[in-house]
């Protein structure tokens, strides 16, 4: 007999050497060790539920059944401590009567299993591997992805990829699967224009009325919302500073534009280059 201790409470079990060391090569390697003359061994990052279950089959070769989804943590658990222990059979037992529960509940995996096992299995994981398949069928069959399953996916590339090969590994028969290649008639129709043309113009419509409603309501002209005051000199409360301003400019304009006109006259008609005089050129009428 040998000594197992479990959990942080060391509940005590006493078990029979060689019945454990048959199914358990972990156990196998820790008591026929050569070295090792010691008949007791602890575990204290095990669960007593999971363990005690374990004891059960281990002597029973049998395994309770789920009455309903909550009951699945005690399978999930135990299947892990299978695959800790190196266990075959448990972990056959253990799958199967995971399986046979969703399939005569007729459910899936939710995403709170998927997440768990994947965080404590490798690649490789019967458990893992049905669970994801099973998901999988959930994704094709299912119309639409649910909100925590999209944000999941996004977060977690690996267990999208590993959905996308287990499809895969279906080999669907090219018939029923749809090819986006082909014409409208023959595949889905990407695009409704009469829906989409008709919806692009009630959105618009609807900005248009939408605008038109705000402008009643505010009581304001647009155009004053766009004026920007100057920085030192307020439009607004300075009209009389700016109209004198405008008329200064408008004079200085005009007192260049006439002494333009007198020294186009001196060019044209007085200064002429090579001595020639103004009369040689005719005479310039305004």
């Amino acid at each position: 007999m040998v000594d197992i201790y479990v959990g942080t409470e060391n509940t005590h079990w006493i078990l029979h050497e060689k019945l454990l060391c048959h199914h358990s090569p972990f156990f196998r390697r820790i008591f026929y060790a050569k070295n090792n003359n010691s008949k007791t061994f602890g575990l204290p990052d095990e669960e007593d539920a999971p363990f005690k279950t374990f004891v059960g089959w281990l002597y029973s070769a049998s395994l309770p059944v789920p009455r309903e989804e909550s009951d699945l943590g005690l399978m999930f658990d135990l299947y892990l401590m299978a695959e800790k222990f190196q266990i075959p059979n448990l972990i056959a037992d253990v799958l199967q009567v995971v399986r046979e529960w969703y399939k005569f509940s007729d459910t899936y995996p939710g995403l709170r299993r998927v997440q768990y096992i994947y965080a404590n299995t490798e690649e490789g994981s019967p458990m893992r591997h049905m669970l994801v398949h099973a998901v999988a069928r959930f994704m094709v069959i299912e119309k639409g992805i649910p909100a925590h399953w999209d944000k999941a996916l996004r977060k977690n590339g690996q267990l999208a990829v590993d959905i996308i090969r287990a499809i895969q590994d279906w080999r669907l028969d090219d018939e029923v699967v749809p090819d986006a290649r082909d014409e409208p008639e023959d595949a889905e129709d990407l695009v409704d224009v009469e829906a989409e043309t008709e919806k692009l113009d009630q959105e618009v419509e609807a900005e248009i009325e939408g605008g038109e409603g705000e402008e009643v309501d505010n009581g304001e002209d647009d155009s004053e919302a766009t004026v920007v005051d100057s920085p030192t000199t307020s439009k607004r409360n300075e009209p009389a500073a700016q109209e004198k301003k405008a008329e200064k400019t408008t004079s200085a304009a005009k007192g260049k534009g006439n002494d333009f006109v007198k020294d186009f006259k001196k060019i044209s008609l007085q200064e002429v280059p090579n001595g020639l005089a103004g009369a040689d050129y005719g005479t310039l009428r305004a």
